[in-house]
C-alpha cells in the first residue's frame, strides 16, 4: 500500500527537503512540481539506492531549484501492512 504526502516550499529549500525525505527510507517516488501544478521532474527510488547513485539525481534538482521559485513535492511512501511485519510461516 503506497501513501502520498505533498510538501509546498520555495527552490532555495527543495534539495535540503528531499535529502531529508530519501534518508526516512520509505520513500518509492517523488514528484517535483511547479505551483500550477505542472510536473517538472519525477524520479522512482528503489531500495538500496545511495550516495553516488543519488548524484545526478542531485546535482538536477539544485539546478531545477536555481530556476524556480515556489513548488511543490508529492512523495509517494510505502506503506507496510500488519501481514508484511508477522514472520512467515517456517517451511
Amino acid at each position: 500500500m503506497t501513501t502520498k504526502e505533498t510538501f509546498t516550499l520555495h527552490g532555495e529549500n527543495l534539495l535540503k527537503k528531499i535529502k531529508e525525505l530519501i534518508a526516512e527510507g520509505n520513500i518509492r517516488k517523488i514528484t517535483i512540481s511547479d505551483k500550477s501544478g505542472k510536473e517538472l521532474m519525477a524520479f522512482p527510488l528503489t531500495i538500496g539506492v545511495v550516495g553516488a547513485l543519488l548524484a545526478p539525481v542531485f546535482a538536477a534538482i539544485g539546478a531545477l531549484a536555481a530556476l524556480i521559485g515556489e513548488c511543490s513535492i508529492t512523495v509517494e511512501r510505502e506503506e507496510k501492512t500488519k501481514d508484511e511485519n508477522e514472520p512467515g510461516p517456517e517451511v
